[in-house]
């Protein structure tokens, strides 16, 4: 079968299998990409996401992953539905804003199942490949492959955006051995636009294409750890958010173009968009865990989510 046929039918099999796009880029190592990531760390906008610093040849060499990697097949899929959150935005004394990609299950766990299937589809297609899946678990650069492969441009967001679908949806990467043709690359049309970074509550997108972590309501509320208190300064730009941030997300142009996702895992549980504060201060670990299993919420834990209810509302007991 020529190579041509096999591409096609690798990209058929992903729609089919219900990814919303999906593009293909040479493995050629990340020298440019990887130079920019490692001037972003010295500055220290990782925080305390010490993780980000180990593993540089492989985020850089896919061939460090999978000896001999020769195509990178990067799929998209959306996650948008069509709520908002009006809990909050009516009782913003009582309840708290969740980011979108975490009101429905874990795409950690939806994304690699169809990934894991694609990449089989793929191995058949390609009799002595091999292949390797990855989405946002382990040391690989997925928005520099997206951009790579041409699923769209990254904004000054920092998030990859597509023509067709705007921002919202979660990337996965296949590494194969097999020799694929490959896409092109699109231009970057953010244009003059700073939408982002002037929506931005605690002025984190320090300059366009570059976010400042240590500033991000996404980091405060997620990726520190439960016994970090969220400084004063931070909590008093929350506005509600107690599960990651959307803003610069949501006053995008480009969003204007989202699509309903198909994914229905990613409706919000028991309609949920928003959280009370007061039944996540009574929660019990037994609750927690019975309440958010599979769910991207667990990530911050229980301790974590009673500490981002305290920030919130910090504001108002010291104005």
């Amino acid at each position: 079968m020529h190579t041509e046929n096999i591409t096609g039918r690798i990209k058929q099999a992903a729609i089919d299998i219900g990814f919303s796009s999906v593009k293909i880029t040479d493995a050629v190592p990340l020298s440019e990409e990887i130079e920019r990531y490692q001037q972003w760390l010295e500055l220290g906008f990782h925080g305390t996401m010490s993780y980000l610093e180990r593993n540089l040849e492989k985020r850089e060499n896919l061939s460090q992953v999978l000896p001999e990697a020769c195509s990178v097949i990067v799929v998209t899929q959306n996650y948008y539905t069509p709520h908002n959150h009006e809990l909050q935005r009516y009782l913003p004394d009582q309840f708290g804003k969740i980011s979108r990609y975490a009101w429905g299950d874990d795409y950690h766990d939806i994304m690699k199942s169809k990934l894991l299937e694609l990449s089989r589809i793929s191995d058949l297609l390609t009799p002595g490949s091999t292949s390797k899946v990855y989405t946002d678990t382990g040391p690989i650069m997925e928005k520099a492959w997206a951009v790579r492969a041409g699923i769209g441009w990254q904004g000054k967001h920092s998030n990859i955006i597509s023509r067709t679908h705007g921002s919202w949806f979660f990337i996965g990467v296949i590494i194969t051995t097999a020799q694929l043709l490959t896409d092109e690359p699109i231009v970057d049309y953010c244009g003059t636009c700073t939408a982002c970074i002037d929506a931005c509550p605690t002025s984190a997108i320090v300059e366009p294409y570059v976010v400042d972590a240590t500033k991000c309501l996404s980091y405060w509320t997620i990726e520190t750890k439960p016994e970090v208190e969220i400084p004063l300064e931070i909590a008093k730009s929350m506005d509600g958010w107690i599960f990651g941030c959307d803003t610069c997300q949501d006053v995008c142009p480009w969003n204007s173009f989202k699509i309903d996702t198909s994914e229905k895992r990613f409706e919000p549980r028991e309609e949920e968009t928003c959280l009370e504060f007061q039944a996540i201060e009574a929660f019990t670990q037994d609750n927690f865990s019975s309440r958010f299993k599979n769910s991207p919420i667990k990530r911050t834990k229980l301790a974590g989510l009673q500490r981002n209810v305290i920030a919130v509302n910090s504001p108002k007991l010291n104005p």
